[in-house]
């Protein structure tokens, strides 16, 4: 299980889930999780307010980000603008494992208006447990951060 930092943010979209993943996170699986924001339900607030500095101090600090917004697609979408995040959108357990074997995620996107939250927690532990496989994965991340240096 991982146990480095840990940050969490969302939108209005996504702030009913954050709270139950946030409660999830340190009472189940008993680790530190820092919240990012929204710290107040506003349906007029904007994802990239919260999402984009949540990404920047999980890159600044070496550590993993759980994204949060109605499909998860505009937070994956502001995550991957910080050099160095790779977040995934996941909608499964499946794709949560994949994220972490295949491409060292070190964020996560979720749905809060596609998931339940069982299924979202079953993702997160997912995601939080499964190692990066490395070997020839290696050299596919290799060539991303190339290409963040163009």
């Amino acid at each position: 299980m991982y146990k480095g930092p840990l940050y969490i943010a969302a939108d209005h979209a996504g702030f009913k889930l954050k709270k139950r993943l946030i409660r999830y996170i340190e009472n189940e699986l008993d680790l530190k999780i820092e919240d990012m924001g929204a710290s107040e339900f506003d349906e007029n607030d904007d994802y990239p307010d919260f999402i984009y500095p949540c990404a920047v101090e999980t890159i600044k600090n070496s550590g993993r980000c759980i994204v949060i917004g109605g499909s998860g697609n505009g937070e994956a979408i502001v995550a991957n603008k910080v050099k160095g995040m790779r977040c995934a959108l996941c909608h499964s357990t499946e794709t949560a494992e994949l994220s972490r074997q295949h491409n060292d995620a070190n964020g996560i996107a979720l749905g809060g208006r596609i998931l339940t939250d069982d299924h979202a927690m079953a993702i997160i532990k997912t995601w939080l447990k499964t190692e990066f496989e490395g070997g020839r994965h290696e050299r596919r991340l290799k060539k991303i951060s190339d290409y963040e240096k163009k």
